[in-house]
């Protein structure tokens, strides 16, 4: 029988994620220090006002252990643009224009060549986003930071700061039943379950490929294709916005789309089915290598872990959904609907002729 395979295996331990998160509501104790007012709660964070009418959203990410994939193909020229993407996509969800950008570069040795590279994905992800790089700081810390080989070891974070109208928040509020969910496509595995994937398809991991391996399904090194950068959809959404109301938008990163639950504070008694999936093919090759190694790794917990080709959610209005799909082709996002709002109170994903309860 094979062995169930979950991203606690991997060394990402969800219970504990939890468990930790409890303890941001002592954050709240700072919020009366805010100079313009009260700190407005959003279902994926807090925007704090200017005293102009308007609100910032800021934003710290990082990119995980997808930088030991860039030092395993030793290419370090895209995993900035992961990192902008995190936060910016971050951002966003408020409905917030991301105004800036600063990097902060944990490294074992700040090595010119290195450094180049670095920054070049940090460029190419803020023009891409419409913003500047304003600051940032590169660290020599080799006693924190280990790498793969020598002196190649570092952490790559992205902070970014957003403004938006106080009109124009958006909120999550108001969600109902028969609104649609709009999935706008990922470029693949993104930078979240980085750790389970490293761990079924590397050999450096105890895998099965190495990275310059071309299994059977992609058309390039299996390196290459983990490695594709982050998505970025700071243009799109923000077209959308600028035209239509938008009730709830949503970065599919960590938890994927057990995430969506967290919309049902801002509008109680919601449910969310999804059914409408067209993965690209690394996922498949994850869960059948997973399964040619000994280990049965589920369609739930696939789920709960990756996105599953659908890199950000919105959710408008079912009257809305035409004009809204009109706008997005408009930009050349690549957005279909994937689902709609229920009154079940779980999160559902319909795949394969299969149900799954995902919460």
């Amino acid at each position: 029988m094979s062995k169930i395979y979950t991203y606690d295996d991997a060394g990402v331990n969800r219970k504990q994620r939890v468990e930790s998160k409890k303890h941001l509501g002592i954050l709240q104790e700072t919020y009366g220090q805010s100079v313009f007012g009260a700190v407005l709660k959003l279902p994926y964070g807090n925007i704090f006002p200017t005293g102009c009418g308007q609100y910032l959203d800021l934003v710290i990410e990082g990119v995980g252990t997808k930088v030991l994939i860039a030092q395993l193909i030793e290419k370090y020229d895209t995993i900035g643009i992961d990192a902008v993407a995190m936060a910016v996509n971050d951002v966003i969800r408020s409905g917030a224009k991301p105004l800036a950008v600063v990097d902060n570069i944990h490294a074992q040795e700040s090595n010119p060549d290195l450094v180049k590279n670095w920054l070049t994905g940090v460029v190419r992800g803020a023009i891409e986003s419409g913003c500047p790089v304003t600051g940032g700081e590169i660290g020599d810390v080799a006693e924190i930071i280990s790498g793969l080989t020598q002196n190649v070891g570092f952490d790559l974070v992205i902070a970014s700061v957003g403004v938006v109208n106080k009109a124009d928040i958006i909120t999550g509020e108001n969600i109902k039943s028969g609104d649609s969910i709009i999935g706008l496509a990922s470029s693949g595995l993104h930078s979240n379950g980085i750790s389970l994937a490293r761990k079924i398809l590397f050999k450096q991991w105890g895998g099965k490929y190495e990275p310059t391996d071309i299994p059977e399904g992609l058309d390039r090194a299996v390196g290459l294709e983990a490695l594709e950068p982050t998505k970025i959809y700071v243009k799109p959404l923000l077209e959308l916005v600028s035209k239509i109301k938008v009730k709830a938008a949503v970065h599919i990163t960590g938890d994927a789309y057990t995430k969506f639950n967290n919309l049902t504070r801002a509008s109680p008694g919601i449910g969310f089915r999804f059914d409408h999936f067209h993965p690209q093919p690394i996922f498949a090759l994850i869960q059948k290598t997973a399964a040619e190694l000994g280990f049965c790794l589920s369609d739930e917990e696939m789920f709960k872990t990756f996105n599953m080709g659908w890199g950000f959610g919105v959710i408008v209005d079912s009257a809305d959904f035409d004009e809204a799909m009109s706008i997005l082709g408009s930009t050349g996002v690549v957005a279909e609907v994937i689902g709609e709002i229920t009154d079940k109170q779980v999160v559902e994903v319909i795949h394969n002729g299969k149900q799954l309860i995902l919460a």
